[in-house]
This record gives C-alpha cells, structure tokens and sequence, in this order.
C-alpha cells in the first residue's frame, strides 16, 4: 500500500467517520504528510489508529495522538488565518505544522529537550517557518507572548489551570482533554470577558498526560 492510499485510508476510514466533517481539516489532512513527523522505528505505524510512541530522554509515555483525536482536536480549535496559537506539548511538531497551515503564528511548548529539538528539524524539513518551538513547561503558558486566540493542549491535564485561561483574548478559546481515566471529555472554553468563560465538553476520548500538570489529591482523610 502507498502512502497516498494508507492516507486516503485513515482520512475516510478513521477521520471521517469520528464525526470530523470540516473540509479544510480533511483536505488539510492529505496535504501534511504525517509520516514525516514519525519517528523512523515507527514509520509503518504512521496511518494507523493508534497512539504513536516518542523516544523522550526524561520522561516516559510520550506519544503522538491518534490522528482522528488530532484531527477532532483541530476542527474543535477552529483555527481561522489572523489567529495568534499557542500549543502546549510539541511532541513531534505534527499538530504545530497542522496549526501553521491555518494560523497567523505558532509557538509551540515542549518540555523535554530532546523531543524539541527533533519537533524543531522536523518543521523545517517539512518547509514550515512561521512556527517557534520552545522548550519550557506549558503548564505556565507563555504570558509574556500573549494573548493568545487560541491555545491548544496536545495531551490531557487533570484540570485546566486558571493561569492558561487568563492567557486568552477575549473571544480566544483553549482546547484540551481534561479528567481522569476511565473518563476524560475534550473541553473548548471560550473566554466571554475579563472573568468569565464558557464550556463546552463535545466528546469523550482518552489520551496520555501533559507534562508538569499537577495531579489531582487522590486521597481524603
């Protein structure tokens, strides 16, 4: 099977039918070639319904998300071309290079180095400039960078932290999976003012954690 093929494939057979039903994100789909943000032991995996490990040097579990959870993710940010984005949790630099092709800018947070370091290569030899990658923790955001119209968490959180929220515009809306296993909903929260935003959870999935959140107390006395 040829790329194209096993692309067409994961568009029709994956993407499509997870209720992603946004041309521009379909079309956006087959342009971005996702098998070159996979790492190379992986490469067979690149089309395939699953979570895609990252060989990170400090912590473990790092992974590429499925692709209809990237691409359900993206149609819920609904990137328009003025949009200033803010993504949290590089990994590969797939969803950055996903997101340029839509926003005005792009600066993406990783914290871990190495992965960084390979999002950063992977970008430019994908020919795609208007994105900074930027190893720190995204848990505090990027405040002095913003406001942001959107910001973007390629991972899940606990609890989405009051510090991200406030670094949106007014209008701007972060979009992220929020909860603790079995059950983890993406939620979209729309800044409506100065202090006041709103929530809306469309879906239920499950996806590994974000880095430097913290975990909820599971324990009472």
């Amino acid at each position: 099977m040829t790329n194209e093929t096993a692309r067409f494939n994961m568009i029709e057979q994956q993407i499509r039918p997870w209720d992603v039903l946004d041309g521009q994100v379909l079309s956006l789909l087959s342009v971005v070639k996702r098998e070159d943000f996979v790492p190379l032991a992986h490469k067979a995996l690149a089309f395939a319904d699953m979570e895609i490990p990252l060989q990170s040097s400090r912590y473990a579990g790092q992974v590429m998300l499925a692709p209809k959870v990237e691409a359900r993710l993206l149609q819920n940010a609904a990137i328009q071309a003025t949009d200033k984005v803010l993504e949290i949790g590089t990994g590969s630099g797939y969803m950055a290079a996903l997101l340029a092709h839509q926003a005005a800018s792009v600066l993406s947070l990783e914290i871990d180095p190495a992965l960084a370091q390979q999002a950063r290569i992977n970008l430019q030899t994908a020919g795609i400039t208007h994105v900074e990658v930027r190893q720190a923790d995204g848990s505090q955001g990027a405040a002095a960078d913003g406001p942001f119209d959107v910001i973007l968490l390629s991972g899940s959180v606990p609890d989405v932290p009051q510090n991200l929220l406030n670094q949106l515009k007014l209008g701007g809306r972060l979009i992220a999976i929020v909860g603790e296993e079995p059950v983890m909903r993406a939620s979209v929260i729309t800044r409506q003012a100065e202090q006041q935003w709103q929530t809306s959870e469309p879906w239920d999935t499950m996806a590994p954690r974000l880095q430097g959140f913290p975990e909820h107390n599971r324990f009472s006395f």
